[in-house]
């Protein structure tokens, strides 16, 4: 069954198991997901309301953004549990010829690869989520200011938990200018990330 469409609890039953999949990378998803959703609440109840009339057309454009950001978020948490099973698959491949090697060699290589894209994307996303929860904090309603704020907060560590994802399998790959070029990228989006939750926190608490 899909993660998505599991219920809460029966995800932490699972998560909680012996089995490696689910694990950091779905859970840095579901992370951007609830953090999305909180964007799309505080939108929804600024929607509406004559004291934020101003802020209609971006509040309603966050929703809509943040609605489909959701959906992104838990798809990728199904990817990357099904990465890590293809990863498993290639590892299972036989090894008895030097052929068998090589073609099991170069599938556990591809999987690595995939491994280390999902989270990317995950982490890629997180930059848009922290970006929309900072307008939620300084545009929204007041009274969902800290329910922003906390989407700021998962967008910060869903970011983290998935960058750590990206760089353990990229610690296995071969092929260095894949590798570089990704952890280049991973640094970049971080340090736009941790600027841009900074920022939001700090307009949140100065009007706490």
């Amino acid at each position: 069954m899909s993660m998505k469409e599991m219920s809460l609890r029966s995800f932490l039953v699972e998560l909680a198991s012996d089995s490696p999949a689910p694990g950091g990378g779905s859970v840095a998803a579901f992370d951007g997901a609830m953090g999305a959703s909180l964007v799309s609440m505080v939108a929804r109840l600024t929607v509406g309301k004559e004291k934020y009339k101003e802020h209609q057309a971006i509040m309603e454009e966050l929703m809509k953004d943040c609605d489909k950001m959701r959906d992104e978020f838990l798809d990728l948490m199904d990817k990357d549990s099904n990465a890590f099973n293809d990863f498993m698959k290639a590892m299972r491949l036989p090894k008895n010829t030097e052929e068998e090697k090589k073609e099991r060699t170069f599938a556990m290589q591809e999987a690595l690869k995939k491994a280390a894209l999902v989270p990317m994307e995950t982490l890629r996303r997180c930059l848009d989520l922290a970006k929309k929860a900072e307008i939620a904090v300084e545009r929204g309603n007041v009274n969902a200011v800290t329910d922003a704020g906390t989407a700021l907060l998962l967008a910060s560590s869903s970011a983290k938990a998935a960058s750590y994802n990206v760089l353990i399998n990229l610690k296995s790959i071969k092929d260095e200018g894949f590798a570089n070029q990704l952890k280049s990228e991973v640094e970049s989006l971080l340090k736009a990330i941790d600027d841009t939750v900074l920022r939001g926190l700090k307009s949140l608490e100065e009007n706490l």
